[in-house]
């Protein structure tokens, strides 16, 4: 069960109740996942919205390339949500079955592509330790160039806002599971 409420028109404050509205008619009413902590402040949602259509639509990392930076920072951050709603999408994008259950289990993942590799060691070190090496980062530079590096940077760091919000508030995963929990 999520730690508050969810969001409504009167719950929001007051100089943000347009924002709110003009957001809840854009989806339906419909606020899940993170977007349902995001919403209590719509302005944090609509401008996070910005930044997450850049990112999943413009940028010049390939989709399953994303799908796998998204999975490293789910992994990483032990967020249930953000596992379940990418870890299919993963496969279908050309992600190897045997690497998504070999990350969710935390177990080595032999086999990758060059820039396979590449997502993972620099997501993995940097959530683990909080810097980048320079082998890494050099790794990383040497696949995606500056744009791709600037880009996947920014998608693990909003990522990791995501899981932030859907952790610390306890959000709910969706009742029509497609993958196995995580095991943390």
């Amino acid at each position: 069960m999520a730690r508050t409420p969810a969001a409504t028109g009167g719950s929001v404050p007051q100089d943000q109740k347009a924002i709110f509205n003009e957001i809840s008619q854009q989806r339906g009413g419909a606020f899940p996942g993170p977007i349902s902590v995001m919403i209590n402040v719509p302005e944090v949602a609509k401008r996070g919205a910005h930044l997450s259509e850049y990112l999943r639509r413009e940028s010049t990392l390939s989709s399953k390339l994303q799908e796998l930076a998204m999975l490293t920072t789910a992994r990483e951050l032990d967020c249930q949500f953000i596992w379940n709603a990418h870890a299919a999408a993963g496969r279908t994008a050309g992600l190897r079955d045997a690497s998504v259950d070999n990350l969710r289990e935390k177990k080595e993942l032999a086999g990758l592509n060059p820039d396979e590799a590449a997502v993972v060691s620099y997501g993995q070190e940097f959530f683990r330790t909080h810097r980048v090496s320079q082998a890494t980062f050099d790794a990383a530079l040497a696949q995606f160039g500056v744009r791709g590096l600037t880009e996947l940077t920014n998608l693990m760091g909003y990522y990791a806002l995501l899981a932030f919000n859907i952790n610390a508030f306890e959000v709910e995963l969706p009742a029509e599971r497609t993958e196995p929990a995580l095991p943390v």
